[in-house]
């Protein structure tokens, strides 16, 4: 019955789940009761990218057809068991001083999240401490965005290539899609920069590899100059910005999944957007393509 209710028990917390049968996807007619059961087959994945790190959502409680909205304060009612931190937000359009941030650091939370219609999970490059603390960053993410003419394959011809460049500053890249047209490179850091530092390193990878593929590779922000090109956004390591969080869906026509990938798939170029069924699949199969 719409509006019906239901009682579960997550990780020895007691949850009310509402409206299960609720269309998310009106092209596919996946449901919300789809999505919370799929954060909660891939919980023990996509829990890793989530700990420790200040959640941005993006809710669409109507379902994709209609707009969704960012997320950024932990909502009224939220349990005194999920965890919160309080953080400076510099330069806030709301003259808001700080956030209080949501953690998903449980399949708990991730479930009551996902029962708020959050279908996308985005995070920060950098943790906080058990404090509540920033910490310097420990990721440094590229984003690979494909400008009007191009696609997949172009971006992981960029990747391949990054990749080189990354390895010639002793950095590991791993890949993954973005959930929609592009694709994401992730290197491990050792938590000694600050984001400013990153964000001029990234910034110096992409001028490199826009002045060694000059026709494939902007680094530039200007959309009039992407036509045919991949931009190569190194901008996602300020401080302030945040990136889907790998094993996060996507709120598109249908669902998908920012999905870890091989560097074997990558280097083929055969590549498209993976659906949640795939990527469950390919956990049980071959484990977390970025866990290395």
């Amino acid at each position: 019955m719409p509006g019906e209710r239901v009682l579960v028990h997550v990780d020895g917390r007691e949850l009310e789940l509402s409206n299960l049968d609720k269309v998310l996807y009106p092209r596919t007619g996946w449901t919300k009761g789809e999505m919370i059961d799929y954060y909660v087959r891939v919980a023990p994945v996509l829990l890793r990218y989530l700990r420790g790190r200040p959640l941005t959502r993006i809710r669409h409680p109507n379902g994709v057809a209609e707009q969704g909205f960012f997320e950024k304060n932990a909502p009224a009612g939220t349990p005194d068991w999920v965890r919160t931190v309080t953080l400076p937000v510099p330069g806030s359009t709301r003259l808001r001083e700080t956030i209080d941030y949501v953690v998903v650091e449980d399949v708990a939370t991730l479930v009551w999240l996902a029962n708020l219609a959050a279908i996308e999970l985005h995070t920060p490059q950098w943790r906080v401490s058990r404090a509540g603390k920033p910490a310097a960053p420990d990721l440094l993410v590229a984003d690979l965005d494909p400008g009007p003419g191009v696609g997949l394959a172009e971006c992981a011809l960029v990747a391949v290539a990054a990749r080189e460049r990354f390895a010639l500053d002793g950095l590991a890249a791993a890949p993954k899609t973005s959930g929609r047209k592009g694709m994401q490179l992730v290197c491990r850091l050792p938590g000694r920069d600050t984001s400013d530092q990153i964000s001029e390193y990234a910034k110096t990878v992409a001028e490199d590899l826009e002045r060694a593929l000059p026709e494939l590779v902007v680094s530039r922000m200007a959309r009039n100059l992407r036509a045919g090109k991949v931009f190569f956004d190194w901008s996602q390591n300020a401080a302030a910005k945040t990136t889907v969080a790998a094993y996060s869906l996507r709120a598109g026509d249908v669902p998908t999944v920012s999905a870890p990938l091989s560097w074997a798939e990558v280097e083929s170029g055969r590549l498209a957007p993976l659906g949640p069924d795939e990527v469950l699949a390919r956990v049980a199969a071959d484990g977390d393509l970025l866990a290395a």
